[in-house]
């Protein structure tokens, strides 16, 4: 808990240095940096610092991917049971969910190719399943570190694949950054539809920004019996082409999504990356439970609202930026 405060407290500051030299509509720059602090306080200091303190501000290269990281055990941590019907198969730097049914596996994203054969199909295995089980993958956005293993799923357990139609698009296009092949296209994630399998139902919400086919999700999940309502934030910084237009759509986006939590009741926070959402320590404190404590995972409506609060005020100080 202290390096986290430590960290977040760091962010702040950070915040407040580079307000202080913004020269564009100052007064309304530090006015949505201001608003955008006081959304992420201490829950959210990673999304803070990404967004409004070192955003990215350029889409990925169309390039060969670099060779995967010497140390690859650094990122690894073990697959777990996160709540009654939903498991991780992730690294620590990438998410993936394994959402159980009555009648197989729905999986969300897969992470990066170089490492799917273990993380997910060695984790999903090592939890007890049977990957042939995972019926439906539901792809957040095509970077490679979510859609990596999406061609092995199909390939060699007949999984179908749903992706928003911009990254369809996107993957398609594509000439370097699948030298081992592409998925086939398969669904096309629509705004409002409906994954469902045995008793689960995932509702898919279009949220471009990010990527043009972004896909965020609502869907339930029970703990210890109780049923609590998820908001699946699908895709987060702003590595896309910065001008107005862009901006404008993730700030829509944002807004649209933030509604549809907000409609659902949603009280948890689930991402693809744990430099958002803290999956990967959140996780590891779930053995210490006590009986009656909330889920780590369970931020409560609050903060679900205020983490999408940050996406619009950091994307807003951005946007003034380039007036």
């Amino acid at each position: 808990m202290k390096t986290h405060v430590t960290f977040a407290l760091a962010v702040i500051a950070a915040v407040g240095v580079a307000s202080a030299g913004a020269q564009p509509a100052a007064t309304t720059i530090d006015a949505h940096l201001a608003a955008a602090k006081r959304a992420a306080g201490f829950d959210f200091p990673g999304l803070l610092g990404a967004l409004c303190v070192a955003p990215r501000n350029a889409p990925p290269r169309d390039v060969t991917p670099a060779p995967p990281p010497p140390n690859r055990a650094s990122s690894y941590t073990e697959p777990a049971k996160v709540f009654d019907d939903v498991y991780f198969v992730g690294t620590k730097d990438r998410s993936s969910w394994a959402l159980t049914t009555s009648d197989g596996i729905i999986l969300i994203d897969t992470t990066f190719e170089y490492e799917a054969e273990e993380v997910i199909v060695g984790g999903l295995k090592k939890l007890g399943f049977d990957p042939a089980t995972v019926k439906y993958v539901i792809i957040s956005h095509a970077h490679p570190g979510e859609v990596g293993g999406a061609k092995l799923m199909q390939d060699r357990f007949g999984s179908r694949i749903v992706i928003g139609e911009g990254d369809w698009e996107m993957i398609e296009q594509s000439v370097n950054l699948f030298p081992n092949g592409k998925p086939k296209r398969d669904i096309v994630a629509m705004d409002g539809g409906k994954i469902a399998l045995g008793d689960r139902t995932v509702t898919l919400v279009l949220m471009p920004g990010h990527t043009p086919g972004t896909v965020s999700m609502i869907f339930q999940v029970k703990d210890n019996g109780t049923p609590l309502t998820v908001a699946f934030s699908g895709g987060t910084e702003f590595n896309f082409v910065n001008d107005l237009p862009h901006f404008d759509t993730y700030i829509n986006s944002a807004r649209k999504f933030a509604a549809a939590a907000a409609a659902a009741a949603a009280t948890v926070l689930m991402t693809n990356q744990s430099e958002f959402d803290n999956a990967a320590s959140k996780i590891r404190m779930l053995a210490a439970r006590r009986p009656g404590e909330p889920h780590p995972l369970d931020l409560g409506g609050d903060a679900v609202q205020r983490y999408f609060k940050v996406f619009d005020e950091c994307a807003q100080v951005a946007r003034l930026k380039l007036l």
